[in-house]
């Protein structure tokens, strides 16, 4: 079954898909805090973006970076500390949550985890079958091998993002379109991937235009674009048929949509 024709519950939604970033960063809990993700879920959003990474002893954090000493008051990496010792450590005043923490507080959210580390393939497999929690999620990875693991782990059932070798040679092709025209199916790399999660712009390079939408439509693949937090750039990508917005900024995002009718 390619990825071309399957449908996934984490993509059924009417209109845009609102993202909340980790939460919602710029909010007032701190990134991926309980907190925040209790902010986004109170605001509305039903779609939550996080990050995972495992301990030495396999329990799965929802984190960003490799170290926890930008928004924690510990140091040291999560792969080499036990979920004991990682437990003491406070983004602002709450410990960092684990993934089933997350799942199990927000039944009715669906989450975007992005997988950080190797080690993190083994424990989150297990989480996601034991919370039957596979339809809730989609997988991302800036790691082509990480990705592949995970879709090797659970078949097409699984939803997930194009990884980067994908999402360039899906990018390549659409530079070969004029602007206006409508591509055919087959010029286009076929993907293993239910969507595409990208930036706006690399540097001077621009990844999300006219021409990646249109050869996204042609195959059914949606298209969401990350972090966007200013309202011009939010209405500038879904005036141009983005799919969907990940953001730190939940009231403008939620602002953005509400006035266009499509906040659901």
């Amino acid at each position: 079954m390619s990825a071309r024709t399957a449908r996934h519950a984490f993509l059924d939604h009417p209109g845009p898909i609102a993202f909340a970033h980790r939460g919602g960063a710029d909010g007032p809990a701190g990134e991926n805090t309980l907190s925040a993700f209790k902010i986004a879920v109170d605001t509305g959003y039903r779609y939550l973006e996080t990050d995972v990474h495992a301990t030495s002893d396999g329990v799965l954090l929802a984190f960003h970076d490799r170290r926890l000493q930008r928004v924690t008051d510990a140091k040291g990496r999560i792969r080499v500390l036990t979920a004991a010792e990682v437990a003491q450590a406070r983004i602002g005043d709450e410990p960092i949550p684990t993934m089933a923490d997350l799942l199990e507080a927000f039944p009715d959210a669906r989450f975007n985890i992005d997988v950080k580390e190797p080690n993190t393939i083994g424990p989150l497999t297990v989480l996601l079958r034991h919370m039957n929690a596979v339809d809730r999620v989609c997988i991302s990875s800036f790691s082509d091998t990480r990705l592949a693991a995970m879709r090797a782990a659970f078949g097409p059932a699984l939803c997930t993002s194009a990884g980067p070798r994908e999402a360039f040679r899906f990018w390549r092709a659409s530079r070969r379109l004029k602007p206006g025209e409508v591509p055919e199916a087959d010029l286009l790399p076929p993907l293993d991937a239910a969507c595409l999660q990208l930036p706006p712009a690399l540097g001077r390079i621009v990844v999300v235009d006219d021409r990646l939408l249109a050869a996204a439509r042609t195959v059914g693949l949606p298209v969401h674009v990350w972090t966007i937090n200013e309202a011009a750039d939010m209405e500038r990508l879904l005036d141009l048929g983005a799919d969907g917005i990940m953001t730190d900024r939940l009231d403008t995002l939620k602002t953005v949509l509400t006035k266009r009718g499509t906040w659901s």
